[in-house]
């Protein structure tokens, strides 16, 4: 995706002061992306990463499909398998990188490591997400760190700082563009005025999206990655399996025009909110494509950037900025967690900070994902009617339905393809899915509409 520099790999010379420690020694599975990423800037910052470990970090063994491949990259001074298990059982590896992705056979691998006492540093959201609660309770047991700070926003040090930054706080809300796919696809639909279909050809076409694109698109990959944000958030396991998810497949260019109008843009939002009293009680853990308003900053995250933005009681929001994809990029996350595991040495399992933020006699085991219906937000819809004149019509029974509507507009003509039914717009004040879900049933029915009613959230992300 990035042209990533080749730099010289030449060793530098280490600190006496961090000669005398035994170096920490990694073991790799994976030689892709992500892995060379690694040990390219392992090679070239070595001195630097020493320095701020206390100790060198040396990577002493890779596992690789393509072993010639793997010494294109690595050289003749790392010893080369093609056996996984050889690097996660390794006797000479305190460490084990796990870099070829995947839910399988990756699970496999942790876990063997895990068994054989050695700390674990991933940047496979899909892992943990799926079995990160199975992971990090083995951990726990086997005394060894998980380290995942790569799984979620790349080069944005989002983990550290919901671990140990805000820990002061009583977290409120999580919110993010955390795929950097979708976020390009969004951006060249407004810029462009492009349709979807075109957008995604164009992120293929420039390697910002995978030969087959359905777990960015359908919003998967943004789930795994606010399920691992939402768990730090709040104390609670990783609950990925109630995530409500909605991609941007179904979304028309007509309604990114339309938001403008209005005075928003469209961005798939991954968003974790603690809700308590009136009924609710736990975590809206959702992701779908929703109205931002033009203003703010989270709206001006173009291309595939990442940015995410969190709301603690005494911090106020604080807002996270950098790139969403990159081999190097993903390697300045897994580099930071190794220097995080190799400041661990004589240190009690107790006093490390804990993998999902909380002890584990801290985690709420009973917090519940909230379900679709009770989730409380602004609302967008977009009606098609039979005539302008009949604007005032679905104000009057959008209110009739409980629906708390603050603004009734008519797409601009400029907006509209070729043939197509005027258009309604409507803007509601936060109200439960399930109201408006109802209403938009009722108003199927009305004879002044002439179409399908598309609705989206709208999230004002306000402190």
């Amino acid at each position: 995706m990035y042209r990533d520099p080749v730099p010289s790999l030449e060793p530098q010379p280490l600190h006496a002061a961090t000669v005398a420690m035994r170096p920490l020694r990694v073991g790799m599975i994976g030689i892709g992306t992500v892995g060379a990423g690694t040990f390219r800037v392992l090679a070239r910052n070595q001195t630097l990463i020493a320095g701020r470990a206390g100790r060198g970090i040396k990577m002493v063994v890779v596992c690789a499909r393509s072993l010639a491949r793997a010494m294109s990259v690595v050289g003749k001074d790392v010893a080369l398998t093609n056996d996984p298990m050889q690097v996660a059982t390794h006797p000479d590896v305190d460490v084990l990188v796990e870099a070829a992705g995947g839910t399988g056979p990756a699970r496999e691998w942790v876990l063997a490591a895990i068994r054989a006492g050695k700390h674990v540093v991933t940047a496979n959201k899909a892992l943990l997400a799926v079995h990160g609660n199975e992971i990090f309770a083995a951990a726990r047991q086997h005394g060894v760190v998980v380290a995942y700070e790569g799984a979620v926003a790349v080069s944005i040090p989002i983990v550290k700082a919901l671990r140990e930054g805000l820990t002061a706080n009583r977290i409120e809300w999580v919110a993010g563009i955390i795929n950097g796919t979708t976020n390009f696809i969004l951006s060249k639909m407004r810029d462009e005025g492009v349709g979807f279909a075109e957008a995604l050809a164009q992120a293929q076409a420039l390697g910002y999206a995978e030969a087959d694109p359905t777990f960015d698109i359908e919003g998967i990959d943004a789930a795994h990655k606010i399920s691992l944000l939402a768990a730090n958030a709040f104390g609670m396991p990783v609950r990925f399996a109630d995530a409500q998810v909605e991609g941007i497949t179904a979304l028309q260019g007509l309604d990114v025009a339309c938001a403008e109008q209005l005075g928003f843009r469209i961005k798939l939002l991954g968003v974790a909110k603690r809700r308590t009293g009136s009924g609710a009680d736990g975590v809206e853990l959702r992701v779908q494509p929703a109205l931002v308003p033009a203003t703010h900053l989270m709206a001006h995250v173009d291309g595939s950037m990442n940015a995410v933005m969190v709301k603690g009681d005494a911090s106020g929001v604080t807002m996270y900025y950098g790139a969403g994809a990159g081999s190097e990029q993903t390697a300045s996350a897994v580099i930071a967690d190794l220097v995080d595991v190799a400041r661990l040495d004589g240190t009690r399992a107790a006093q490390r900070v804990p993998h999902l933020g909380f002890h584990a006699d801290a985690v709420n085991e009973g917090l519940a994902v909230l379900p679709r219906a009770a989730v409380h937000t602004r609302h967008y819809l977009r009606v098609p009617v039979h005539s302008a004149q009949q604007i005032e019509a679905v104000g009057a029974w959008l209110a009739a339905q409980h629906v708390p509507v603050l603004q009734v507009a008519l797409a601009a003509e400029k907006s509209l393809p070729s043939g197509s039914h005027t258009q309604v717009l409507v803007l509601t004040d936060a109200v439960a899915q399930a109201t408006v879900d109802l209403a938009v049933f009722a108003l199927a029915a009305h004879p002044a509409v002439a179409g399908p009613v598309v609705t989206l959230r709208v999230e004002l992300l306000e402190g």
